[in-house]
């Protein structure tokens, strides 16, 4: 079933001969990839908003080596448990990138839906998870009707709950993903003099109530430097990286960093 409305007048769009239609004439046309751009140009704050290809590449690398492959499954792990009673869930993936969580929701009963700025990332997406609906858009303006999934997910990206309260369903759960205080600890000891914990007490969600938390804690093992390099670029840090440190993780085949994440899950 089409979520989609225009993200011109907010009217519904219609599916017709691989474009968008709305009632007032809007038309947005389906990328031989399979996704659709619902930002107008209005909504971009620069030419190519989101994370650039480079970065988008590097995280695709990583995800597909596993290395945060525990954490995807904990997050399938709580939806399957919060909507089993459902006979259909709607699922919405808010700043999918290129759909490695997305995807992983997919069953008969779910349909998935991811979201992103980055034109690049949702391209990757689309063209690799036929069975998912992907589109380039703005989180603060997000293009579905009200009240239409009963699963919305956050994983670092920003956390908007005014807009993803508005197409929950009354009974819809929001789970997000940040990072908890060590995360990457020993990536960040290579790039700081000083090194801070991550700031757990950070609060988000107001409006809605909190069920259940925990953190998600392990080591990773990078036994070649190019996956260390892959972890290092899609991360805000690598803005901070030194030739000293990109040579040193290149090199290095026994490079251990703990990942640390800090899970919460939201009812409406």
């Amino acid at each position: 079933m089409n979520k989609y409305r225009c993200p011109l007048c907010q009217e519904q769009l219609i599916n017709e001969n691989k474009s968008y239609r709305c009632n007032n004439g809007h038309c947005f046309d389906v990328a031989k990839e399979g996704y659709v751009n619902l930002l107008p140009v209005q909504y971009k704050h620069s030419k190519d908003p989101g994370d650039n290809k480079a970065m988008v590449d590097a995280r695709r690398n990583f995800l597909s080596k596993g290395y945060y492959q525990p954490l995807s499954d904990k997050i399938t792990d709580l939806c399957n448990k919060y909507t089993q009673a459902q006979s259909t869930t709607n699922i919405l993936d808010a700043g999918c990138g290129e759909g490695f969580y997305t995807h992983q929701h997919k069953t008969p009963n779910n349909h998935i839906y991811g979201v992103d700025i980055a034109k690049s990332a949702i391209k990757i997406a689309a063209k690799k998870y036929k069975d998912c609906n992907f589109s380039v858009a703005t989180l603060s303006k997000l293009p579905f009707e009200d009240e239409k999934f009963d699963w919305v997910y956050s994983i670092y990206a920003p956390i908007l709950e005014e807009e993803f309260t508005r197409v929950m369903t009354n009974t819809g759960y929001f789970l997000s993903v940040t990072p908890a205080s060590r995360h990457l600890w020993e990536l960040k000891q290579q790039i700081y003099k000083e090194t801070k914990l991550h700031d757990e007490d950070k609060m988000p969600i107001k409006n809605l109530s909190l069920i259940h938390q925990e953190n998600l804690t392990y080591k990773m093992q990078f036994e070649q430097g190019a996956d260390a390099l892959s972890l290092l670029a899609m991360t805000p840090f690598a803005f901070k990286a030194t030739p000293a440190l990109l040579e040193y993780l290149a090199q290095s085949t026994n490079f251990s960093c703990q990942a640390d994440f800090l899970i919460r899950l939201y009812k409406k």
